[in-house]
C-alpha cells in the first residue's frame, strides 16, 4: 500500500491516490466523511473550519461501495477557493490584480523562508505556504479512514486523544478503567478538547481561551493507541523494516509535530531495566503475552500483540496574530512577520491526524505480510496466522 496527496490550501481541490488496497473492502463516502468531520472539530480551531465542510468524493477504484483493487482516488473540494480563485488561478499569467496577497515576510517556525530559498520562490512565499499548510492533512485523514476500515476487518482498532494542551493535562492513570478503545472513544469524543475527563476538558479550554486572548498559540501532546494488532508486524532484519521506526517517521511527518515516543518513552530513560522490560507469560487459551506494556507494543521493531501506544509532541502553531520579528525578503528590512488566518492550537485536531497516520502504517504492515489482492483472502490468512501464533 502506498499513497500520495496533492493540492494547495486555497486551491480548488485536495486529492489523494491510494494504491494497494485489496479488492472487496466495503467502504462508503460517509465512512470517510465521519473522520473528516472529526478533524474539523476541536476546541481552538480557527475561522477556516466555519468556511469548509469537508466531504469526500470517490473518483476511482470503488464500485458499489466496494474496492476494486485498482488505485483509489479521493477528492475533497476547498470551499474557501471561491474567495481565492483569482489569487490561485493556475491558467492565468501573474498580474498586479492577482498578486495582491503576496507574502514577503516569513513567519518564524513556518516553512516560509527555507522553502522560498530552496525552491527560489523569491517573488512570493505564498507558493510555499499554500502546500506546507496543514490543510494537506485533510487527505491524510481521508486515507487513514480507508486504512481504519481495512484494519477493522481483522479486529484492529485505533484511537487518538489529547494528553495535554500547555500546562493543562489529562489524567492518564484513568486509562486502565476502559475495557476497550470503543469505551475510551465514547468519552474522549464527547469533549471538544478530546480530553480524558471533564476536569481536563475545562482546564484545556481555559488554557486555549487565555492563549487566544493573548493573541498567542499553544502546543501539547496527543496519544494514539491500537489494539488487536497481530504479533510480528515489522521486522528486526533491517532498520528500514522496523515498524515502530516507520510510525515514528509518520508522526513526525505531520505538520508541527516535533517529537514521538512509544510506551513509557522518555520516562524510561530515568528507570532501571527491571522497571521497564515487559515480562513474558503464557497461558494455553491465550499463548504468549506480556505482563505490562512499557515498550508500547514493540520489541525489535516488531509488534508484540500488546496495545500499541504512541505519543506525539505538537509545537505551538507558528501563525501568530501577534507577529514576531522577521525580515522582508525583498527589501531585507526588519519587519513583523506576515499574518495568516490561524487556529489557537492544532492539538485537538492533531489527535485525529496522528490516529490516521498510525492506521496507515499499520495497514501497510498488514498488507506487506498478508495477501493484498482480496480482502477475504487477507482475513483468512490473518486468522490462520493468529492460530499459529497462539500455538507457538
Amino acid at each position: 500500500m502506498r499513497y500520495t496527496t496533492a493540492g494547495e490550501s486555497h486551491g480548488p481541490e485536495e486529492i489523494a491516490v491510494i494504491e494497494g488496497i485489496p479488492a472487496g473492502l466495503h467502504i462508503t463516502q460517509e465512512d470517510v466523511n465521519a473522520q473528516l468531520a472529526r478533524r474539523q472539530k476541536g476546541y481552538g480551531r480557527g475561522e477556516r473550519q466555519k468556511i469548509e465542510t469537508d466531504t469526500v468524493t470517490f473518483l476511482t477504484g470503488i464500485r458499489h461501495q466496494k474496492t476494486l483493487g485498482s488505485p483509489i482516488t479521493l477528492n475533497v473540494h476547498n470551499d474557501d477557493h471561491n474567495n481565492w480563485s483569482k489569487i490561485m488561478a493556475p491558467n492565468e499569467p501573474q498580474t498586479s490584480e492577482n498578486s495582491l496577497r503576496k507574502v514577503l515576510r516569513p513567519r518564524p517556525g513556518h516553512a516560509d523562508l527555507v522553502g522560498g530559498i530552496k525552491y527560489r520562490h523569491h517573488d512570493d512565499l505564498r507558493n510555499v505556504l499554500e502546500r506546507s499548510s496543514a490543510r494537506e492533512t485533510t487527505m491524510r485523514v481521508a486515507v487513514g479512514a480507508v486504512a481504519k476500515k481495512l484494519l477493522a476487518e481483522i479486529g484492529v482498532d485505533v484511537h487518538g486523544f489529547v494528553v495535554n494542551v500547555g500546562p493543562a493535562k489529562s489524567d492518564l492513570s484513568t486509562l486502565t478503567q476502559y475495557q476497550d478503545l470503543e469505551a475510551l472513544r465514547q468519552v474522549t469524543e464527547s469533549f471538544e478538547t478530546r480530553a480524558l475527563d471533564a476536569a481536563a476538558d475545562k482546564a484545556i479550554r481555559d488554557v486555549i481561551d487565555s492563549t487566544k486572548r493573548d493573541a498567542n498559540t499553544v502546543g501539547g501532546q496527543v496519544q494514539v493507541m491500537a489494539t488487536g494488532v497481530p504479533v510480528g508486524l515489522g521486522s528486526y532484519i533491517s532498520a528500514d523494516d522496523k515498524l515502530d521506526a516507520k510510525i515514528a517517521r509518520a508522526i513526525v511527518g505531520i505538520n508541527a509535530f516535533k517529537g514521538v515516543q512509544f510506551g513509557g518513552g522518555f520516562d524510561n530513560a530515568e528507570k532501571y531495566g527491571d522497571q521497564v522490560m515487559d515480562e513474558i507469560f503464557w497461558r494455553p487459551e491465550k499463548g504468549f503475552y506480556r505482563g505490562s506494556d512499557n515498550l508500547g507494543g514493540f520489541e525489535g521493531g516488531m509488534t508484540t500483540g500488546e496495545a500499541i501506544v504512541v505519543r506525539g509532541v505538537v509545537k505551538p502553531i507558528p501563525r501568530l496574530y501577534r507577529p514576531m520579528q522577521s525580515v522582508d525578503i525583498d527589501t531585507h528590512q526588519d519587519h513583523r512577520a506576515s499574518i495568516e488566518r490561524s487556529d489557537t492550537t492544532a492539538v485537538t485536531a492533531a489527535a485525529v491526524i496522528a490516529e490516521a497516520m498510525v492506521a496507515i502504517e499499520l495497514a501497510k504492515a498488514v498488507l506487506d505480510k498478508f495477501d493484498a489482492d482480496n480482502i477475504d483472502r487477507m482475513k483468512e490468512q490473518v486468522a490462520a496466522y493468529r492460530q499459529e501464533v497462539k500455538a507457538f
